[in-house]
C-alpha cells in the first residue's frame, strides 16, 4: 500500500528522527562532497530554534517524517533553505519539489524577497532540480555578505567552493 504524503510545520515529535534522514540522503552525494560532509548533521539545538521560530517543515509518509526542510534568515528580506532532505527510499515521488514550494510559498506570505541556496553545480540532481522549480545562479560578485559567510563556512567544512553555486528565486508578490 502506497504511502499518503504530506508536507506540513515539523512538530517537536519529529526533530529526533531527522538526522537519520539526513544521513540517508547524504549517502547519493558520496564522491561528490568529502566524508566529514556525509557524516554530520543538523544539531538538535539548530533543529528546535528552526522548528520553534516555524523554519522546519517536514514531508511526512502517514504520518512518519521522511524528508525535511530548514531555512535561515540570513538577511531580513531573505530566506535561506540551508539543508532539505528527503530519505532515499522515498525519492522521485516529488516529495523534494513540494518541499521547496512550500518554503518558497511561506517565504512570499511571510514577506521575504527571495529564497537563497547553495548546492552543487555538477551534480545531475542538484542544480538543475533547482532551475526547473525558478531558481538562478547568483553571479559570485553579487553574493551578498550573508551568502558570501555560508559559502566560507561549506570550504572550511572540507566543499569545493569551485563546485558550488548560489542560487535565488525571488518569492511571488
Amino acid at each position: 500500500m502506497k504511502p499518503v504524503y504530506k508536507i506540513t510545520a515539523a512538530r517537536p515529535n519529529d526533530l529526533l528522527l531527522l538526522p537519520g534522514i539526513e544521513l540517508a540522503a547524504a549517502k547519493l552525494l558520496a564522491g561528490h562532497a568529502p566524508e566529514s560532509v556525509l557524516t554530520e548533521t543538523t544539531s538538535q539545538e539548530d533543529l528546535k530554534g528552526a522548528q520553534s521560530h516555524g523554519h522546519l517543515w517536514v514531508a511526512l509518509a502517514d504520518d512518519v517524517p521522511v524528508g525535511f526542510a530548514h531555512v535561515e534568515v540570513l538577511e531580513p528580506t531573505v530566506a535561506h533553505l540551508e539543508e532539505i532532505d528527503v530519505h532515499p527510499e522515498h525519492g522521485r515521488r516529488g516529495l523534494g519539489r513540494r518541499l521547496v514550494k512550500a518554503i518558497c510559498a511561506w517565504a512570499a506570505i511571510a514577506g521575504y524577497r527571495s529564497v537563497t541556496l547553495t548546492t552543487f553545480r555538477d551534480v545531475p540532481w542538484n542544480m538543475p532540480f533547482y532551475a526547473r522549480l525558478g531558481f538562478e545562479v547568483i553571479p559570485s560578485q553579487e553574493l551578498s555578505p550573508a551568502l558570501l559567510l555560508v559559502v566560507e563556512d561549506e570550504t572550511r567544512r572540507g566543499i569545493d567552493p569551485t563546485r558550488r553555486v548560489a542560487m535565488r528565486r525571488p518569492c511571488a508578490v
